[in-house]
């Protein structure tokens, strides 16, 4: 297939490109450009914000171009300090083997998979020697590295950065130089990373990559960014009711975002808000289960909530801490655990005055109440989400 794509259509839905200029004279060659994505299996799934990447390199795969997803074997074990603000817990290599088989199996769930090379960077940072790692540690400065963002405020607020942190971005860079990559991905997170990658290219004689900067996709809190540590993760393997579900719980204007990163369009102006995010919901599932099981998902969705026949639909499972509790706790309690969605007590104090919480059919409108949930039943939250106590 011969390579093909213009910067303005391979530069839609990025937040920045270095360079445009330099994308331009690459695709001008006519050759298919190497197209690196490095992805991390510090866990052993993948979530709705690892795919804005992938759908980026499946587009290039689709206009013949090269893609090369790089595992991260042993930059997992350090894991990327970007935008943390405490050291990662350290995996062991086998840990990280493991997560890696099923990372691969949920990649291809975007990526075409005869199309696809992937490379663990083990490969050749096992070869090296401890004087190979004195020498390329003297490629970079320490100064540069403190110039991150997120190291200088670690500094700041007196922070321990531990050394084998540093590595990271030196490691990820020379990933560049070892496959020679014309293109690298990466959400706007990424920045630093990449631009090293692009400097030991060019010492190396190497042309230097572009820098495709994509946006980060927020979590269902709305706020942060989509984290499995976090709880406010949509996994790509999670069972098609699920998944559906907790669209159903973003508020409309993440459902904004999450169609413009997600599907790469708009929502219809003249489309009512809870049909667009059932519409999002379905697309979604379709996509990474199927046509079929995003049709169950949204009648089992309709069934409880519009039917209101909460008795036999298939709710998650909700143990709150103590079985005696104020209602404000077990609504704020059920938000987090079973939705990844962090409601603060003022939040779920207007929900009850309105009247939205009920509890086993009743609404709970006191503020002040306290209800027993030794015994089973469905505790509603508001008009689309309920869990199942018991």
């Amino acid at each position: 297939m011969k390579p093909s794509g213009s910067v303005e259509e391979l530069s839609l839905g990025c937040a920045e490109v270095i360079s445009r200029e330099e994308l331009k004279r690459k695709l001008a060659a006519v050759r298919p450009l190497r197209v690196k994505l490095g992805v991390d299996p510090t866990a052993p799934d993948i979530h709705l914000g690892h795919t804005v990447s992938l759908q980026k390199l499946r587009q290039f795969q689709d206009l013949g171009h090269e893609a090369i997803l790089i595992i991260g074997d042993f930059t997992a074990m350090i894991g990327d300090p970007s935008g943390r603000s405490a050291t990662r817990p350290q995996l062991t290599h086998d840990e990280v083997l493991a997560n890696a088989k099923t990372y691969q199996e949920q990649a291809f769930k975007v990526l075409d998979p005869a199309r696809a090379k992937v490379v663990f960077n083990g490969d050749w940072f096992a070869k090296m020697t401890f004087t190979d790692v004195i020498r390329l540690n003297s490629r970079v400065t320490l100064q540069q590295m403190l110039q991150r963002e997120d190291f200088r405020e670690r500094m700041d607020k007196a922070q321990p950065i531990r050394a084998h942190e540093v590595q990271y971005p030196i490691m990820q860079g020379w990933d560049s130089v070892m496959i020679q990559a014309d293109v690298e991905l990466g959400g706007t997170d990424q920045l630093f990373n990449i631009m090293v990658g692009r400097d030991l290219q060019k010492e190396e004689g190497q042309e230097a990559q572009v820098a495709m900067m994509l946006p980060i996709l927020e979590g269902l809190d709305g706020t942060q960014k989509m984290s499995k540590s976090l709880g406010n993760a949509v996994g790509v393997n999670e069972p098609p009711g699920q998944m559906f579900g907790k669209v159903m719980s973003i508020s409309d204007d993440l459902m904004a975002r999450w169609y413009t990163l997600l599907l790469g369009r708009e929502i219809a102006r003249d489309e009512h808000p809870m049909q667009a995010k059932k519409e999002l919901a379905r697309l979604l599932v379709a996509r990474f289960h199927s046509a079929e099981a995003a049709g169950a998902a949204l009648g089992e969705f309709e069934k409880r909530f519009s039917g209101r026949d909460l008795e036999s639909a298939d709710l998650p499972a909700f143990a709150p801490s103590v079985t005696t509790i104020d209602v404000i706790t077990a609504g704020a309690e059920a938000y987090a655990r079973c939705f990844g969605q962090t409601k603060s007590r003022g939040d779920v104090r207007r929900l009850v005055v309105q009247g939205s919480i009920q509890w086993r059919g009743e609404k709970v409108t006191d503020p002040k109440a306290v209800i027993d949930l030794s015994q089973p039943g469905i505790l509603r939250l508001d008009k689309t989400r309920a869990v199942r106590v018991g």
